[in-house]
């Protein structure tokens, strides 16, 4: 009995854990999205903030609370190095250009050594309890929602409604799309120290194409008319496996069902409420 309960725990931790890990990837997404951009370097993102985070603190020993803002640093500093090239694409160039961008990065993690090569870095501290992801992602939303009601927020809508126009109302398209990059990639970051240091191992396959696919899935699912609209993506997606358990060989087929469907019959995603705006 007692170990029955144990792995219903263990089970139920790893579950809500997902659930705010996974939030926040959608919301990094969500971010691109609602100014018109298809960037899949959310994973690469995830990635730089789980490794960052892991090494902080495995070789240099620092506080959790100390590490998780540090793990922002290196998404951060990749997103202005290879923004400017890449926003000056479109559509699914940058969405090409993202992911391999991504498959750099994993190809690295592979093959260093001191990252744990393809196994990966294990030993990390469990220190990200589901309260403080929870709370990550609570104040993530509160902050993504005041930025939607702002004039920053009417920035990127219209960005993402007509870019030239945008342009021509006196918007800053190469500023706001920059902006909204770093937005993204510091919310992965967390999202990926977060998951670090509360599964105590990272790999290099958590951070391939695949991730950025699922990533890109919780958005569309859920919609963008609003932050919780890719939450709620996020959340079907991986509770799904779990109801569906005894059909574990066939979860990418699901995820498919699901988001054909919701593309067809849902073309606004599960929420289709759009965020009202304050008046001008």
């Amino acid at each position: 009995m007692a170990a029955w309960l144990g792995d219903l725990y263990w089970t139920y931790q790893n579950v809500v854990v997902a659930l705010g890990v996974n939030g926040l990837l959608a919301l990094s997404m969500y971010v691109v999205l609602a100014a018109g951009q298809l960037s899949l370097g959310q994973a690469a993102f995830m990635g730089l903030g789980a490794y960052s985070s892991a090494l902080m603190t495995l070789t240099l020993g620092w506080p959790f609370w100390i590490v998780l803002p540090a793990s922002c640093v290196a998404p951060v500093a990749f997103a202005l190095a290879v923004g400017g090239p890449t926003l000056r694409l479109s559509g699914v160039y940058l969405a090409i250009a993202t992911i391999g961008l991504g498959e750099v990065l994993r190809a690295v993690y592979l093959n260093v050594d001191a990252l744990g090569g393809a196994l990966g870095l294990s030993g990390i501290p469990e220190q990200a309890s589901p309260g403080v992801i929870f709370a990550v992602l609570a104040a993530a939303l509160a902050v993504l929602w005041l930025v939607g009601r702002s004039g920053t927020g009417r920035a990127m809508e219209a960005l993402r409604e007509d870019a030239t126009a945008a342009q021509a109302m006196g918007i800053d398209v190469g500023r706001v799309r920059l902006a909204v990059l770093v937005a993204s990639a510091v919310l992965a970051g967390l999202a990926g120290a977060l998951s670090a240091h509360a599964t105590d191992f990272i790999g290099p396959n958590d951070f391939g194409f695949e991730p950025a696919v699922t990533i890109l899935s919780f958005a569309l699912l859920g919609g963008i008319g609003s932050p919780f609209g890719p939450v709620l993506g996020a959340w079907v997606l991986t509770l799904l496996p779990e109801v569906f358990r005894g059909f574990a060989d066939l979860r990418l087929v699901l995820d498919g069902l699901v988001i054909v469907l919701a593309v067809l019959f849902l073309p606004r995603g599960l929420l289709a409420w759009r965020m009202p705006r304050k008046a001008a």
